[in-house]
């Protein structure tokens, strides 16, 4: 009888570098390949590896029907998990199996795929090969709304890989209980990049153009948003490694929201990327909390590891105003010590520098440019964005109170 599936093996680009292996009762271990331990150029998985002292962390990770937290971060969220997991019929909860549907296109330079010789359980359902228009959908793109990956066609447009793999654009559908959020974020990616914030590749698509996606997808607005993914290389199609906050911190999704501050991130950035870094960090939060961004969570902030080993602040991404969406919006994350925007002062800042170890006057001047220049951007553009009068004008009343957006 040949063997169930029960070892995953894990990829770093091209090498084989750990397994994760499945046990009784669900049990779940993940453990490193020796060849990748004793390697002293090896490519770097995750800063959740690295110990205090600088070194690597090797004693094998075991979980219960999840996967350890670096791998659970890979996986989407809420809604389109569930929509991956009903298609694949994967139960949703038990993460070995879902992992096993979705490895094959991973953020950033992962790839989990079954061991040699290894099979199916008897009774588990799905297919291990796709078929037709309705394949089963192998890229897993961490997160919560119904997104998926795509190919930019030659003659305009995009579409969805009919086997669910590769793609060099993400497609965010149109939220079904928010109105406008592919305008939404098309302008506050736009204003971001005129103030400074290096932004990928993005645009609005209309949902007529975009080929391939499955049936069964209700769309009450015609529009979606489409950005580059930066954890692959445009001319070849290459993948990058990325993670994000919750996998340095080792953390499952559901903390994204209460588990750091932005101190916690900071120090990171400014311990491991370094000091260019650390002043981008400062833009961006200074940036989200102007247009009245609740949602920049954990899993919002991620880092690239360009040359395979060191991490350096990954390009911005899920820019967008909250405040019309969630009414009392606060920030995802304690700045200083507050969350609620009204509360938000440039003292807060100055204790977030002393907490992440920054240098005062680097928070400081940072800060005080990107208003300015956030000023001159917003009066210039803001009247040629396609923002409803909905978003724009919690944002004008939202920049009214807001204690940082006043003259400094």
């Amino acid at each position: 009888m040949a063997p169930t599936l029960n070892i995953l093996e894990v990829l770093l680009g091209d090498r084989v570098i750990g397994a994760l292996t499945r046990q009784g009762g669900d049990q779940v271990f993940f453990a490193l390949n020796q060849d990748y331990i004793d390697d002293d150029a090896r490519p770097t998985l995750s800063l959740s590896f690295k110990s205090a002292a600088g070194g690597l962390i090797t004693q094998p990770r075991q979980t219960q029907t999840r996967l350890p937290p670096f791998f659970s971060n890979l996986l989407p969220e809420g809604a389109l998990r569930d929509y991956l997991a009903k298609r694949a019929g994967v139960n949703p909860e038990r993460e070995f199996f879902l992992m096993w549907v979705l490895g094959q296109d991973l953020p950033g330079a992962l790839t989990v795929r079954p061991a040699e010789g290894q099979t199916l359980p008897p009774g588990l359902e799905g297919e291990s090969e796709p078929r037709g228009s309705n394949a089963v959908l192998r890229f897993s793109l961490a997160g919560m709304q119904l997104k998926f990956s795509a190919l930019e066609r030659a003659q305009g447009g995009l579409t969805i890989p009919a086997r669910g793999v590769g793609g060099e654009w993400i497609v965010k559908l149109p939220s079904l209980s928010h109105a406008h959020v592919a305008e939404n974020e098309l302008s506050m990616m736009s204003l971001a990049r005129a103030v400074g914030i290096e932004i990928p590749e993005f645009r609005m698509a209309s949902l007529d153009e975009v080929e391939g996606l499955p049936d069964g997808l209700a769309a009450a607005q015609p529009n979606a948003f489409a950005i580059q993914r930066f954890d692959r290389t445009h001319e070849d199609g290459g993948k990058v490694h990325i993670e994000d906050f919750a996998q340095v911190f080792g953390l499952y999704p559901a903390r994204k929201y209460d588990a750091l501050s932005y101190a916690n991130i900071a120090k990171v950035i400014w311990t491991e990327a370094g000091e260019d870094d650390a002043r981008e960090f400062v833009r961006r939060l200074v940036f989200n909390a102007l247009i009245g961004n609740g949602d920049m969570h954990a899993k919002n902030w991620s880092l690239i590891y360009r040359d395979g080993r060191s991490p350096r602040l990954s390009p911005a991404y899920d820019f967008l105003s909250t405040l019309s969406y969630i009414e009392g919006d606060g920030l995802g994350l304690k700045l200083g010590r507050v969350k609620a925007f009204s509360k938000l002062t440039w003292d807060e800042f100055d204790y977030l520098a002393a907490k992440a170890g920054l240098p005062q006057r680097l928070v400081s001047t940072t800060g005080f440019e990107t208003v300015e220049r956030f000023r001159e951007v917003w009066a210039k553009e803001a009247q040629h964005l396609p923002l409803p009068g909905a978003i724009r004008a919690p944002i004008e009343a939202h920049l009214a109170g807001l204690p940082i957006a006043r003259a400094s």
